[in-house]
């Protein structure tokens, strides 16, 4: 059932709003102006859409973005006319998605009409109330606050600026382009909070397998695998995917090439010593790549062992120290004179917090209880 699809669902999308849509907008409401396109969930806005995606929420869709007053005003008109004028098909696809009431997880699916209304999916949509129900801050009248770039998972933020555009009248594009990647300070911080995960669990991937425990070794190695990964993206100014896509989306940046084999081995490896010479590869292709950054002084790459003990590491604290000595935004000083715990995706993998936009406020309450001065 899986490979590669005929079409992607952005360039159906695409075809859908510049043959279907946009002249019933046009003819319903002249003169109105909107922005479209499609942006948000779905494995199509990022780009790794198969044909196994086609099984839910997938087909002919849109988004239309509305001035509050415009949408207010067009809503039903719009939805209505477009119920009633849009095709029953388009490029070989039904319009016409079955109800989400009911349904498992409001998850849609593809449904054939042949007259009638079509149950389509062209959504109309206040920028506003969009962005900060999918990211749970204000992002449109201004920039995110130190605070609120923390506790906006990064995954949601790569889907809110992937995806495309087709028609911008409304600011739409400044939108994403404010949320494109993050401050340099913040970048600092989340650059040390991630090299300090990998100096606290670098020399107990060893320690573990030392003592028998090959399992447990084996564990840590994949710990240490993803944080390495994740420094790929950040170094390279990319927000990484969630779980599903994160290795599809690391293949993609330059590192990879080098950094990928490396990983690959470790977690192949059948004992804590092979696992581990392939991991101090791996830290110091990081290091070199953080060198070429030019973010701090240049610092050794050179693997050692750890302390006089057996465990090749790189000792990678010192790269977050040398991060963060530079910063000169005054929250960023403040939260990293506590411990580095970085943004959200950091500290939790939990899928119902990254997923649930409406836990940022209260996260970012427990930032500022934890670093008063931070608020």
């Amino acid at each position: 059932m899986d490979g590669k699809a005929t079409i992607t669902g952005l360039a159906l999308a695409r075809g859908f709003f510049r043959d279907c849509v946009e002249p019933i907008v046009a003819r319903t409401v002249p003169g109105l102006r909107y922005a479209a396109g499609l942006i948000g969930s779905g494995s199509e806005v990022l780009g790794y859409d198969t044909v196994m995606s086609q099984d839910h929420h997938w087909g002919p869709r849109a988004m239309l973005f509305l001035a509050a007053d415009d949408l207010a005003r067009h809503r039903e008109r719009l939805h209505t006319a477009l119920a009633c004028e849009l095709p029953h098909e388009y490029q070989g696809y039904s319009t016409s998605y079955s109800s989400p009431d009911g349904a498992d997880h409001g998850v849609q699916h593809l449904a054939a009409v042949r007259d009638g209304r079509v149950n389509h999916r062209v959504e109309l949509l206040d920028p506003a109330v969009w962005f900060r129900q999918y990211l749970g801050i204000e992002a449109v009248t201004r920039d995110p606050t130190v605070l609120e770039w923390l506790v906006v998972p990064q995954q949601k933020l790569r889907s809110a600026v992937a995806g495309e555009v087709f028609r911008d009248e409304v600011g739409l594009e400044a939108i994403r382009e404010r949320l494109r990647w993050y401050p340099d300070d913040v970048w600092r911080y989340v650059l040390a909070a991630c090299w300090q995960r990998i100096s606290q669990d670098e020399h107990l991937m060893g320690r573990a397998g030392s003592v028998g425990d090959e399992l447990g070794s084996a564990i840590i190695a994949a710990r240490l695998a993803r944080d390495a990964m994740r420094l790929g993206f950040l170094m390279e100014r990319r927000y990484p995917p969630y779980a599903k896509w994160f290795g599809t989306a690391f293949r993609e940046l330059v590192c990879a090439a080098e950094l990928g084999p490396h990983l690959e081995q470790a977690l192949a490896a059948r004992d804590y010593r092979e696992r581990g010479e392939h991991l101090a590869q791996a830290y110091a292709a990081l290091a070199r790549q953080h060198n070429a950054l030019g973010l701090t002084e240049p610092l050794s790459s050179s693997p050692r062992p750890f302390f006089g003990r057996p465990f090749p590491v790189i000792l990678a604290e010192r790269f977050a120290r040398a991060l963060l000595r530079d910063v000169a935004d005054p929250t960023v000083r403040e939260l990293a004179k506590g411990r580095l715990v970085g943004s959200v995706d950091l500290f939790s993998d939990s899928t119902d917090l990254l997923e649930d936009a409406s836990l940022a406020g209260p996260l970012q309450g427990l930032s500022a209880a934890a670093f008063p001065d931070c608020g």
